[in-house]
Order: C-alpha cells, then sequence, then structure tokens
C-alpha cells in the first residue's frame, strides 16, 4: 500500500466510536485501565472546537489512526500554544506514514488557530522511545513534565 492510500482530515461526529476504540488500545497496558470517564463527552467537544481539535488518518471510510491536539493559553506566549495530546495509529496503518502525517495536520491546525508553539510531553518507560520520530519532525527536548491528580 503507498501513502496515498490514507487521506488525513478532521474527525467528525460519524467517527467517535472509530476514534474511541483507537483511544482505548492507546491506553491498554496503562495502569489507568480504560478511556477516563467522560471521554466520549470530551470528544464532542473538541470535534470543531476552538479548545483543539481532532485528526484522523482515513482509508476507505476505516479510521486507522487518530491525533489529538489542545489549545492552551499562557502568558509566556502572549496567548496560545499547542499541545499533541493523544497519537495512535492501528497496526493495519503502520508504515504508511500515517503517524507522521497526523502530526503534521495538528501542527497545522495550531498554526491556523494562531499558536505561538507546539509541545508534546513522552513518559519515561512508556513513550521516550518515540523521541527519534518527533525529532525528525522538528520537535526539540525542553525539560521535564510534572503532574499532580486533581
Amino acid at each position: 500500500m503507498i501513502q496515498q492510500d490514507v487521506t488525513i482530515r478532521p474527525a467528525t461526529m460519524a467517527d467517535k466510536e472509530a476514534c474511541l476504540a483507537l483511544l482505548g488500545a492507546l491506553r491498554e497496558g496503562n495502569t489507568e485501565g480504560s478511556l477516563a470517564e467522560g471521554a466520549a463527552e470530551t470528544y464532542d467537544l473538541l470535534v470543531d472546537s476552538e479548545r483543539g481539535g481532532i485528526r484522523v488518518a482515513d482509508r476507505d471510510g476505516v479510521v486507522l489512526g487518530i491525533a489529538t491536539v489542545s489549545f492552551n493559553v499562557a502568558i509566556r506566549y502572549g496567548g496560545t500554544y499547542g499541545q499533541l495530546e493523544e497519537l495512535f495509529v492501528s497496526p493495519d496503518a503502520r508504515g504508511l506514514n500515517a503517524g507522521a502525517r497526523l502530526v503534521q495536520a495538528t501542527i497545522d491546525a495550531a498554526r491556523e488557530a494562531g499558536c505561538a508553539e507546539m509541545g508534546l510531553y513522552l513518559v519515561t518507560g512508556r513513550t521516550e522511545h518515540n523521541k527519534p520520530f518527533y525529532e525528525k519532525l522538528g520537535f526539540t527536548t525542553i525539560g521535564d513534565e510534572m503532574r499532580q491528580p486533581l
């Protein structure tokens, strides 16, 4: 198969079930388990949203990948910045450049929304092996993340 077999496009409400299934697969193996309560409602908020967006990799009407981006506000940027939140490509679409194209689509969405920068987090022991992939797409390492559950 060639790259042209996969279309990158904004997600729609019709894609919801397929996207949630892919995100559930992304979380498999996490101590957090399945999708968080409210995931379906959050999907609804991100479709056609000013706060972010969802992009999908589609082949013949089948969603094979998903990337979500949020637009956050920070004084240090004098406005908004983009954050790649989730990226998952089905094993059926690996090798088709769908992941890189999905990330680029989120970057393009952030740029169109007027974001000053695009960021993402790699989690030690879980996603840090993806660092070379993101470096090829122009990302550089700056600091570490800390979180507190609320």
